[in-house]
């Protein structure tokens, strides 16, 4: 016998039509960008390259699909960025930069874009490029405070 919820005054509830947009109370979008900024924990970038997710093409189309947080009306929603100092980075990952902080996206972005390049995905397994990412977001996270 299947039971009915009822309200605490007996009555029951109005029954909703499913949003094809809402899951589990988040839009999507509230879902993409909680992903994106994820997406700066070089931990977790590791923990997808290690489970395979990063050798998934429909994976890799997604994170493609999620490009469009590079642009300003989106930017805005991301709390590890710094859009003001951000231009496209030329040089490939495994140059990690001491001295680039007037060219570092913030984690987040900077891993949107490394994660669009195959050789970055193949090499997200290895410690050391892990640590490499945790150290440059932390440098450029602390440039030009003082302690």
């Amino acid at each position: 016998m299947a039971t009915t919820m009822m309200n605490p005054n007996g009555t029951t509830p109005p029954s909703r039509p499913r949003d094809p947009d809402f899951y589990a109370g988040y839009t999507r979008f509230e879902i993409e960008c909680e992903f994106v900024q994820s997406l700066s924990n070089p931990l977790y970038i590791q923990h997808l390259a290690l489970n395979k997710y990063l050798d998934d093409p429909a994976f890799i189309a997604y994170l493609a699909y999620l490009d469009y947080f590079r642009r300003p009306e989106y930017l805005r929603f991301l709390l590890y960025v710094n859009p003001m100092t951000w231009t496209p980075l030329p040089t490939p990952h495994t140059e990690i930069r001491a001295n680039g902080t007037n060219r570092y996206p913030g984690p987040t972005l900077r891993a949107l874009e490394l994660l669009q390049q195959e050789q970055f995905r193949k090499d997200a397994v290895t410690p050391a490029l892990i640590e490499a990412m945790a150290r440059e977001g932390f440098e450029a996270a602390t440039a030009g405070t003082h302690v």
